[in-house]
């Protein structure tokens, strides 16, 4: 914030070529809450989220196993994101240390309890109905936001937030043929719609100053060390395949396919998606996070030529209907998205001041 609105920012003396080690986060170093860049990069994540369907078929149905795919697609994209982690932390490594339990309980529930859940869910109930129960995760977060956060959704989100997941159902043609399921199934569905909505409140909180680069790239080392361990314990079976792949209507090797699932549904998705929940708050950025579905189906489209039926034409129409009449409701998102930086700043001054503290008495 500049000096000339009139608003104290604490700061940390640091010599001047440049801030030390460790040094503390000022909330100078915090990014300003803007809904209209959230927006841009939920969209951007929703984009690359619906990539990942595509480019990790082609590697389950040339014999990788779901497990083998995931635990590889962490590991990679953790690997692409270090240096940009790295760089955006700007030597606050203690940060991440203050932030353990948040970056722990990401990697847990966020990247590896979202996989697995889903992917044990498939095992036994269709795709779209797993899709949507793990979708409706989004109403968990709105109920926490009401029941903790004592942000009361208003008659305008609620009603967005319904259209939006009945078009959902659509789109999906959960209902038709072929929908019925088992029990165990919709249990492990609910498991990854729970660790959705983990996703999407872990990463509206500040904690210090933490980037949304740094806990994803965090996020992932210990969602792969998780997953690592399921397979090796047996929980989750790991094979892999050198052979090409049927990717975009024609053949290609392995790792052009496990380059996208890495570089663009992974690194790009996950860390564009954490930077818009902090830009927007929790609740508009999951209902945003549906448009997932929709781009999912017109890549399907465009790179595979699988049609949309008119009705699923209609539940896209009316999925981004509820979105628009959900941000449209901006008052609730703006006090929220205000009192997150809010917070923030008070946090990081605090913090800034004890460190100036600790600093003074060294030298005194």
């Amino acid at each position: 914030m500049s000096a000339s609105t009139g608003e104290r920012v604490t700061t940390v003396p640091v010599p001047q070529q440049g801030r030390r080690p460790g040094a503390v986060a000022t909330s100078a170093d915090l990014p300003v809450p803007s809904a209209s860049r959230g927006l841009v990069l939920a969209l951007v994540s929703a984009g690359a989220f619906g990539l990942s369907g595509i480019f990790a078929n082609s590697l389950l149905h040339a014999g990788w196993t779901p497990g083998a795919a995931v635990l590889v697609r962490m590991l990679g994209a953790s690997l692409v994101l270090a240096p940009f982690a790295v760089v955006a932390l700007r030597g606050r490594w203690a940060s991440l240390w203050r932030a353990r339990w948040t970056c722990l309980a990401f990697g847990l529930f966020a990247m590896a309890g979202c996989q697995l859940g889903f992917f044990a869910a498939v095992q036994t109930v269709p795709v779209s109905l797993a899709l949507l129960v793990e979708y409706s995760g989004v109403l968990l977060v709105v109920a926490w936001s009401w029941t903790v956060g004592g942000q009361r959704p208003r008659l305008r989100t609620a009603l967005g937030g319904a259209a939006a997941l009945g078009g959902l159902a659509l789109v999906l043609g959960v209902g038709g043929a072929g929908s019925g399921a088992g029990g165990t199934g919709l249990v492990w569905a609910g498991v990854a719609g729970v660790c959705l909505a983990v996703y999407f409140l872990l990463a509206a909180r500040p904690d210090a100053g933490v980037p949304a680069l740094a806990l994803a790239w965090v996020g992932m080392l210990v969602g792969a060390a998780v997953l690592g361990l399921a397979g090796a314990s047996g929980l989750l079976p790991m094979e892999v395949s050198g052979g090409d792949v049927d990717l975009l209507g024609g053949r290609a090797p392995w790792w052009v396919a496990l380059a996208g699932l890495v570089l663009i549904a992974t690194a790009l998705a996950y860390g564009s998606g954490i930077a818009a929940v902090r830009h927007l708050s929790a609740a508009p950025a999951s209902f945003v996070a549906l448009t997932e579905v929709l781009f999912a189906a017109a890549w399907a489209w465009v790179a595979l030529g699988q049609q949309l039926s008119p009705l699923q034409l209609v539940g896209g129409a009316v999925v981004l209907a509820g979105i628009v009449v959900v941000r449209s409701d901006g008052r609730g998102a703006a006090q929220q998205a205000g009192v997150v930086a809010e917070a923030a700043r008070s946090e990081v001054e605090v913090e800034a001041s004890s460190a100036s503290r600790s600093t003074e008495t060294g030298t005194a």
